[in-house]
């Protein structure tokens, strides 16, 4: 069993920066990809970001990259999303998620394991 939890989100000014983690349990979080996804209201939940298991291969979204950031620190069971230069189109629920051997880091389908979400306000 894995839990997930989310934090770190709030209200920003557009061009600000935050982080948001990703605190997961037990002893195994080092064994998962993990993703970011984020659903904005009326809209479907879109990928955002991914990081492999070790660490070594990243995936982004075209709105994102260059802007958001993500990494892992195994060792505390924690990922992060860091953003920078938010703009108001990043208001959004954010979700952590961890996936087994995925091949499709992009799709939702492909994890097993979800946050509650935090959200991520971004004013103008």
């Amino acid at each position: 069993q894995v839990e997930l939890v989310e934090s770190g989100g709030g209200l920003v000014q557009a061009g600000g920066s935050l982080r948001l983690s990703c605190a997961a349990s037990g002893r195994t979080f080092s064994t998962y990809g993990m993703g970011w996804f984020r659903q904005a209201p009326g809209k479907e939940r879109e990928f955002v970001a991914a990081i492999s298991w070790s660490g070594d291969t990243t995936y982004y979204a075209d709105s994102v990259k260059g802007r958001l950031t993500i990494s892992r620190d195994n060792a505390k069971n924690t990922g992060y999303l860091q953003m920078n230069n938010v703009k108001p189109e990043d208001t959004a629920v954010y979700y952590c998620a961890l996936a087994y051997l995925t091949v499709r880091p992009r799709i939702e389908s492909e994890y097993n394991y979800w946050g509650q979400g935090t959200q991520v306000t971004v004013s103008s």
